[in-house]
């Protein structure tokens, strides 16, 4: 049974993760600080993390950059409305994604699934996804057996967000990895590449289905 870490402070929302989670066949750890969520997570091996961002003794973003300095289980924050710039924080520290309070368990268990699946799959040569070829040995694109020139910009870009498809990139995430931590802030490069690449992959660029945008915060590959 996959066993999954808890951590809120907050009794009521424990209590209903904790149901959430059991009837969806998970095992459940429950915690309810910053400590309380490391030792778990140390002596207990949990496969998956769901972690309040606010705590009494700390924050999801400390507990998460402590947890990513030996594992790489998936990460999922609970966050408030108007938290963004905390929400992108952790997904800087290394969170797979955030549900926002108040949440529905279907999203909840949506989202918690769609991370592990990603964190039981190794890299593939390639990837298909509805009609999109992407060939990241030999970087190729093609959709509906047409291909598709991209820029090597365009290209490191487009195999940055299929390798970690149905994860929310944030801004920072994709400047770093594709231009490097000197381009961390420049979101307006990132916005134009954006485009550029949505005009050459999508079907319909002005509602994309391959790139989907959560506003303020980054960007994911659908899934």
């Amino acid at each position: 049974m996959t066993r999954v870490l808890v951590c809120d402070d907050e009794t009521q929302i424990l209590r209903a993760l904790r149901v959430i989670l059991r009837d969806a066949g998970f095992e459940v750890i429950t915690a309810q600080t910053a400590q309380e969520a490391l030792d778990a997570a140390a002596l207990k091996a949990p496969d998956a993390a769901i972690l309040d961002l606010i705590l009494p003794d700390g924050n999801g973003i400390d507990v998460c950059r402590s947890i990513r300095e030996w594992s790489q289980m998936p990460i999922l924050v609970l966050s408030a409305v108007g938290e963004e710039q905390e929400k992108v924080r952790a997904l800087d520290a290394g969170a797979d994604d955030y549900v926002t309070k108040p949440f529905g368990p279907g999203e909840l268990i949506a989202r918690l699934n769609a991370a592990l699946r990603r964190a039981g799959t190794a890299d593939e040569p390639s990837l298909s996804v509805d009609g999109l070829e992407i060939d990241l040995a030999g970087h190729r694109v093609t959709r509906d057996a047409e291909e598709i020139h991209l820029t090597p910009k365009e290209f490191d870009l487009l195999r940055v967000l299929a390798r970690n498809r149905g994860r929310l990139m944030t801004h920072r995430a994709l400047l770093g990895e594709v231009w490097g931590h000197a381009y961390e802030e420049d979101t307006h490069t990132l916005r134009v590449h954006i485009a550029n690449l949505r005009s050459k992959i999508e079907r319909d660029p002005q509602a994309p289905s391959y790139i989907r945008t959560d506003p303020g915060v980054g960007y994911r590959f659908a899934s």
